[in-house]
């Protein structure tokens, strides 16, 4: 029988999807105790209405974790999932996440990611639950100002739907922190973790990134084409002002960001065990590797791994890319403890074991 932690509950919005399962396999390590809710836009269903994701975590940790398919936009199910289960933290991974669908529906993307995030902090607070911990975008940032982009940062000049989407639910949660009252002991306490591109698998090959119809991120993508499931990689703009002319990113180890997880929720739960006045307040950090790798470079790292030549068709620009965007994740070093540990070579090693022993994904 799973066996249940003795720590703090945490409600894992978002909790089958890619992220989610990662962050809750560190979770339950670390004592925790996991309330997962999931509404399967982006997850495979299993046994007993359980995600397949879950299902493996469970199975890998020997923990329980309390699961509940309920969507965002749902209040009144969500307030039963409040009301049966005592949260004392939201970690808020749920959203969509395709740039080039926010171009194409905007409205569903507010819908989801302001609107139905607003939702869940309304039901947060009528349960007197007011800690979050927000998985935020490199989004928020639009074309940099200059690199590599620490905390400080100006935000909101985006260039797509989605990073709006994140930068407005930023800013909502700042705003939500601001009516905070001297004295109360029930002040709004808010941590934004901003991703860059997280990659990689745990490293057992029992999950992974499994992106339901044609994967909208790179590595995913390059992925599937090599198990055989896409003909060829499609690169869009080769003409960037970058070293080799196509895209640079930054990129971190999904396990790596489950740690910046953990490490955040510490930091938020430490605040009340600490002697001396209970703190709140809004904080962001950025969470990545600290480089960049363009798109050349992520296929020369699967060409590396898999001893395959991949396939690549070039086309022009596409709508939404910034030239190059790379983090400096100082902050979250000094106030977390955390750094990313795991390299380029290493988060490839880590995709491909997952996609080779899964070919089909949880299917």
């Amino acid at each position: 029988m799973a066996e249940e932690n003795n720590g703090p509950t945490i409600l894992v919005t978002g909790g089958a999807g890619y992220i989610g399962t990662h962050c809750i396999i560190e979770l339950l390590q670390k004592d925790y105790n996991v309330v997962a809710i999931d509404n399967f836009t982006n997850s495979v269903k299993g046994e007993n209405g359980m995600p397949k994701s879950l299902q493996k975590v469970s199975e890998m940790t020997g923990k329980s974790i309390k699961f509940f398919d309920v969507d965002i936009c749902d209040k009144t199910n969500l307030r039963k999932v409040f009301s049966n289960n005592k949260i004392d933290c939201v970690l808020h991974i749920a959203a969509l996440k395709s740039v080039s669908e926010s171009f194409e529906s905007p409205l569903k993307y507010y819908s989801v990611n302001v609107a139905g995030s607003i939702h869940l902090v309304e039901v947060m607070e009528e349960f007197k639950v007011k800690k979050i911990v927000f998985s935020s975008s490199a989004t928020v940032f639009g074309e940099p100002e200059y690199l590599p982009i620490d905390e400080i940062h100006p935000t909101g000049k985006c260039i797509n739907p989605y990073g709006r989407t994140k930068y407005f639910f930023e800013e909502f949660l700042k705003d939500l922190n601001n009516s905070n009252k001297p004295g109360d002991d029930l002040d709004w306490n808010v941590l934004c973790l901003r991703y860059f591109n997280p990659v990689g698998a745990h490293s057992s090959g029992m999950i992974g990134e499994d992106p339901l119809g044609v994967p909208y991120n790179l590595v995913p993508y390059i992925a599937q084409v090599c198990v055989g499931r896409r003909d060829k990689l499609t690169v869009f703009g080769t003409d960037y002002p970058t070293p080799d002319g196509t895209c640079v990113r930054d990129y971190i180890h999904i396990m790596d960001l489950a740690t910046g997880h953990v490490a955040a929720l510490k930091k938020m739960f430490a605040t009340e065990s600490e002697s001396g006045p209970k703190t709140s307040g809004f904080k962001v950090y950025n969470l990545s590797l600290g480089n960049g790798s363009s798109v050349l470079d992520i296929i020369k790292a699967f060409e590396k791994v898999t001893g395959m030549k991949i396939p690549v068709e070039y086309q022009g620009r596409r709508q939404g890319d910034v030239p190059a965007l790379y983090a400096k994740c100082d902050l979250a070093k000094e106030e977390l403890g955390w750094t990313a540990s795991r390299n380029l070579d290493e988060m490839i090693q880590d995709v491909w074991r997952w996609q080779s022993e899964n070919p089909q994904g949880y299917l």
